[in-house]
């Protein structure tokens, strides 16, 4: 299958992300179709027609969600664009931010419109600087040129946009973690319900989005939904941008149709080295269940990926080759999670650490075959019991690292000649 570019078509332009090269490439023609041309519940029904699902990471129907908001015109509602990139292997929503950011803008404006938001906060990580820098130039622009403020595009819709960078802490990705931030406070996850469509920013109705997923609203009020369904499969419609890292020759972001094959991507990001043989890889982020040389023909979409007990995520293949040690890498991504888990509740705080502590040992020559159920345990607590998303996506990776390639977790508990014992638990704190 050919790479095909609608979100990516201009972001080889180095003048992009000026205001005037984007109106020249047919920019802000979307939301001035929308403000004279659609109702607001219009809009937010062609994006449910358009079967339009979330792209940063749990892939639901972007209209169906719009469609939570409170109907009630005297309530404050608030958008949200969720720019805060941390999942690991991800790097398409920085390519738009930095490439492309008055298609967010314009997202984002449409957006806000179908849901009677009249202001708006675009919270990109911390770190991404450049992309913060754009995002402030490209709302700075726009306000001059009157696209945003009051009666925009000549209409009676006002709008204003904050960019708000972000506290650097992955757990700020979760949606209602994400809000806390906005707020001013620590960023932990809230219980649910209520959900944000009720009750989000300030108490008030709100709707968070992916960059990802507001640019592809350009395109559909642009160009229509049934060229939109025409894109993808069934239920998976549209484009996807793929982020190709790890093991592969030309590593980068490449836009196909949902439901490509995993081979078609690879390849199109220069394949493996020579001398070296596709392993196995994470298809959508760090946070889902590995895929192995059987699945290199498998559909690369939402419903394909689920049904494989994986997940297509934020579709950020992270590729590992033959030279790669599994429990090497398994012991790296606790660690990480361990990091970012905010400790709000057990299972995440106690259990990553746990695992931590386990997987070292057994890269240390101290591993038992009873270690191997102990992780499996502390996995499975994290997938059913934990708060937020967080170590529900933690404990994937690690159990299907050690489903599918057990015996290099077996060559290293084989080093040590008590294998078969059961060990005693050191609970350390190293920073008591």
């Amino acid at each position: 299958m050919n790479e095909m570019r609608i979100l990516m078509a201009h972001t080889d332009d180095p003048e992009q992300f000026q205001i005037e090269t984007y109106e020249k490439n047919g920019g802000y023609q979307a939301i001035r179709k929308a403000l004279h041309e659609i109702k607001p519940e219009e809009l937010t029904e062609q994006v449910k027609q358009a079967e339009l699902r979330g792209r940063g990471g749990a892939g639901f129907i972007t209209g169906l969600k719009w469609g939570f908001i409170p109907k009630d015109p005297h309530l404050t509602k608030y958008l949200v664009c969720n720019a805060d990139e941390s999942e690991p292997g991800t790097f398409k929503d920085r390519l738009l931010l930095e490439r492309d950011p008055h298609q967010v803008i314009e997202g984002v404006m449409l957006a806000s419109y179908a849901i009677g938001a009249n202001l708006a906060f675009i919270y990109c990580r911390g770190e991404y600087y450049e992309s913060i820098t754009k995002l402030m130039l490209a709302v700075d622009q726009a306000k001059k040129k009157g696209y945003l403020g009051s009666q925009i595009f000549n209409s009676n819709y006002d709008l204003d946009i904050v960019v708000h960078p972000g506290a650097g802490a992955y757990i700020a990705g979760e949606e209602t973690a994400q809000l806390n931030s906005l707020e001013g406070f620590r960023a932990t996850p809230r219980l649910k319900p209520p959900f944000p469509a009720v009750k989000g920013l300030y108490g008030q109705p709100t709707i968070i989005n992916n960059v990802e997923t507001l640019c592809n609203v350009v395109h559909i009020v642009n160009r229509g939904v049934d060229w939109y369904k025409g894109i993808g499969k069934p239920k998976n419609t549209g484009t996807k941008i793929f982020q190709v890292s790890g093991h592969v020759q030309k590593p980068g972001c490449y836009e196909f149709p949902l439901g490509v094959s995993l081979k078609d991507v690879l390849e199109k990001a220069g394949g493996m080295f020579p001398g070296r043989r596709f392993k196995a890889c994470y298809p959508g982020g760090s946070s889902c269940a590995l895929l192995t040389e059987q699945d290199l023909t498998i559909a690369m979409d939402f419903d394909t990926l689920a049904a494989r007990k994986s997940a297509l995520g934020t579709a950020s293949i992270i590729v590992m080759d033959d030279s790669a040690d599994m429990v090497k890498v398994a012991h790296r991504l606790m660690q990480f999670y361990q990091n970012e888990s905010c400790g709000k509740c057990t299972p995440c705080r106690e259990g990553t650490r746990w695992v931590v502590q386990i997987l070292g040992r057994i890269l240390s020559g101290g591993g038992t075959y009873g270690d191997l159920k102990t992780i499996e345990e502390a996995c499975s607590s994290m997938l059913h019991l934990s708060f937020c998303p967080l170590a529900v996506g933690a404990a994937p990776p690690i159990v299907s690292a050690m489903e599918h390639f057990k015996e290099e977790f077996e060559r290293y508990i084989n080093r040590n000649p008590n294998a078969h014992s059961t060990p005693k638990m050191k609970i350390a704190y190293p920073y008591l």
